[in-house]
């Protein structure tokens, strides 16, 4: 029961921002496993963060460090929601949006996103732990409220995907 799908602007401009985000999510993981690999020493981060010189100094580049190692765990959650997501667009334009892989896509996506909220909690705390008055460590991270709203309406999202397409099939069968 596939319909064409309307000419809304907003599926092809959906398109194209997905696949940029998709390849900035992997230049991205790049650019931290290339600062991994490489392993500046501590000068050269105390330089580049201008920290001074203190008993906390190897504790806090250690913390970066474990960041950076979980940023870089980030990137593969990230590019399974942004590629369900895609796929979930095409069915969009296809017309035929309520089928059982959307439903299986979003529930995919909102584990992604239980991942990706767990990840951020972490990294805040270890944010926490190795920031010191004399070196602030100030990141954008830890407990959301809006992450975790998020997650939730994407597990209810997935159902109300799945009885949908239930619903279609029975109505289906009854024609």
């Amino acid at each position: 029961m596939s319909r064409p799908a309307s000419s809304s602007a907003a599926l092809p401009i959906a398109r194209v921002v997905l696949h940029i985000i998709i390849v900035l999510n992997w230049l991205g993981g790049a650019a931290i496993l290339a600062l991994l690999v490489l392993s500046p020493n501590a000068r050269w981060i105390m330089t580049a963060f201008k920290l001074s010189p203190s008993p906390d100094t190897d504790r806090l580049i250690m913390g970066m460090r474990v960041i950076a190692a979980l940023g870089l765990a980030a990137v593969p959650l990230h590019y399974i929601a942004l590629k369900r997501l895609l796929a979930i667009v095409e069915t969009v334009r296809a017309g035929d949006p309520f089928v059982a892989e959307n439903a299986d896509r979003l529930q995919a996506i909102a584990w992604a996103l239980v991942a990706l909220n767990v990840l951020s909690v972490v990294i805040g705390i270890i944010a926490k732990i190795v920031s010191t008055p004399a070196h602030p460590l100030r990141l954008d991270a830890g407990f959301s409220t809006n992450g975790w709203l998020a997650v939730l309406l994407t597990f209810l999202l997935a159902r109300v995907f799945a009885e949908g397409t239930h619903m279609r099939d029975d109505l289906e069968g009854t024609v």
